[in-house]
């Protein structure tokens, strides 16, 4: 028989129960980040911190099934149908990826880092990549900043950024709060011009592409920098850019590294361990600083058209 791997995400309203039906049988070891593992003749069944649950074996199907119907019992949700979505996300993630189109040129590549934390700035970076030095990051281990740890990011990037060439732009969120622009893209355009004017300005690089991950459509991009008096235009644009070219992944890696640099410095200055992302822990930080700091303090460190600003003064 065939072994078989289901994964999904369980309800929160179904995770005692799932604990408790199998918590007679938890192994004494477990794997990282795990809230139990089962083995069974058949099938092996994990539960994660995550609430992901993943079933493996010949019998993995049976198992999982009388989990996907309690949550279309009790939640209506259609768990087949989800798990054939995803599967069919990551086919297409997995065709997309196949793109050479960047493995064997000199490329320059932008990516930012920070337009989905409330706290810190938004930082946005232009590298330039010869296609000669490649086999230095593939033995850094470069790839996406998001694919890889911040300890990773931390000892990597001083030799990334010394080794080279790039342009980094760091938005503030005092700036941020001024600017008033709340549409996100509009920004990210804006911010990605600006450093590829700058790199492409900084010396003749013998680049054969600028590319760019596609966060809008390209008529989009280029009318939010409609306005602004110098562009760069002759970009490639194409989605999962910092899986597929180095130059790309370089300015993920340094923009990341600023940015956690940046997040250290407001912690110190602040006394308080500042979190990263926009979730419940942000508010409860959030509502801690307005109350030692006061209000206008948040103008300064935050970005203020997030939702975050309205929870955080819920919890005062």
């Amino acid at each position: 028989m065939k072994q078989q791997t289901i994964v999904f995400k369980v309800s929160d309203n179904l995770k005692d129960e799932i604990i408790d039906f199998y918590k007679d049988r938890f192994l004494d070891k477990k794997p990282p980040y795990s809230v139990f593992q089962v083995k069974d003749y058949d099938c092996v069944i994990t539960l994660y911190e995550s609430g992901k649950i993943m079933f493996q074996g010949i019998g993995a199907d049976i198992e999982a099934s009388y989990w996907t119907e309690q949550e279309r019992i009790k939640n209506k949700r259609d768990v087949n149908s989800e798990i054939a979505s995803d599967k069919e996300k990551k086919e297409k993630k997995d065709e997309e990826l196949k793109d050479d189109r960047f493995k064997n040129i000199s490329t320059i590549g932008s990516d930012e880092v920070g337009t989905g934390d409330y706290f810190g700035p938004i930082i946005v970076t232009a590298s330039f990549v010869d296609i000669k030095r490649k086999m230095m990051l593939y033995d850094l281990g470069v790839r996406d900043s998001k694919k890889i740890t911040d300890d990773k990011i931390l000892a990597i990037a001083p030799t990334l950024i010394k080794e080279f060439s790039h342009v980094t732009f760091i938005l503030d969120p005092k700036t941020y709060n001024e600017k008033g622009i709340t549409n996100m893209n509009t920004i990210k355009s804006i911010l990605h011009n600006k450093v590829l004017v700058g790199i492409t300005k900084k010396d003749n690089y013998p680049y054969d592409k600028i590319v760019m991950d596609q966060f809008v459509y390209p008529k989009k991009y280029f009318e939010h920098i409609s306005k602004v008096p110098e562009k760069v235009t002759n970009i490639t644009f194409t989605t999962h850019a910092e899986d597929k070219c180095l130059s790309v992944a370089v300015s993920s890696i340094i923009s990341r590294y600023i940015f956690l640099k940046e997040m250290d410095k407001l912690s110190a200055e602040l006394g308080i361990k500042i979190p990263k992302g926009a979730g419940i822990e942000v508010d409860k930080v959030g509502a801690d600083i307005v109350k030692r700091f006061g209000e206008k303090k948040l103008y300064s460190i935050a970005k203020l058209n997030f939702k975050n600003t309205d929870k955080i003064k819920e919890l005062l």
